[in-house]
């Protein structure tokens, strides 16, 4: 039967796998905090007392990486890592869900840092072409709030909406700048950073 985790957990779990599959041994506990944004050690040992109560993972106390993942549904050993397919981004839509929720994607380690959660989205239309990201596209999104001028970032607008744009600081507000000459930018000066693109797959149709 699978195992129901809360959006946090799986947040955890997802990390802690990909962690393992590219360093081959497991975070430390501040490492894990550090990957979700969260400061308190104390929150991350609930957690994980909750993961290892449903049998997802096993501690091994007194280890500084001792977290085993036992639940073998997510982690599977190979010489890429598993990550998470989460759904579709389009200009100017919410993040649709994909279909199929346990969908995901492997990929090279070197793509990944292991320091953050990552995850893939696949791209609807053409906004960012100009940087080679074309429809039906999946990018690799590292999940961060800590981005620099000229990455391509996923923003959450406070209308809700999703954006796949390159980042710019300004003054007052913040610059969403498309990579499609027909295309204008999006100004705004409440924008929430989903993460940064670190990595493009493109499956090629013959």
């Amino acid at each position: 039967m699978a195992v129901t985790l809360y959006k946090r957990q799986r947040q955890i779990v997802d990390f802690i796998a990909q962690y393992i599959q590219k360093n081959g041994f497991s975070p430390t506990l501040r490492e894990i905090a550090e990957s979700i944004g969260v400061s308190s050690l104390a929150t991350v040992h609930e957690h994980l007392q909750a993961l290892q109560r449903k049998k997802v993972i096993k501690r091994h106390e007194g280890a500084v990486r001792g977290i085993e993942l036992i639940d073998r549904t997510f982690m599977r050993i190979s010489d890429s890592v598993d990550l998470p397919l989460l759904g579709y981004i389009a200009a100017g839509s919410p993040i649709e869900p994909h279909t199929d929720s346990a969908a995901s994607f492997k990929v090279s380690p070197e793509m990944i840092s292991g320091k953050k959660r990552s995850y893939v989205l696949q791209v609807k239309g053409k906004s960012m072409i100009e940087d080679h990201i074309d429809d039906g596209d999946y990018v690799v999104i590292e999940e961060t709030q800590a981005v620099s001028d000229g990455d391509i970032v996923v923003a959450l607008l406070d209308n809700g909406l999703a954006t796949l744009k390159r980042f710019y600081k300004e003054l007052t507000r913040v610059r969403l700048e498309p990579a499609n000459s027909s295309m204008s930018p999006i100004y705004a000066t409440n924008v929430q950073i989903q993460g940064r693109v670190v990595g493009l797959i493109r499956k090629f149709q013959y």
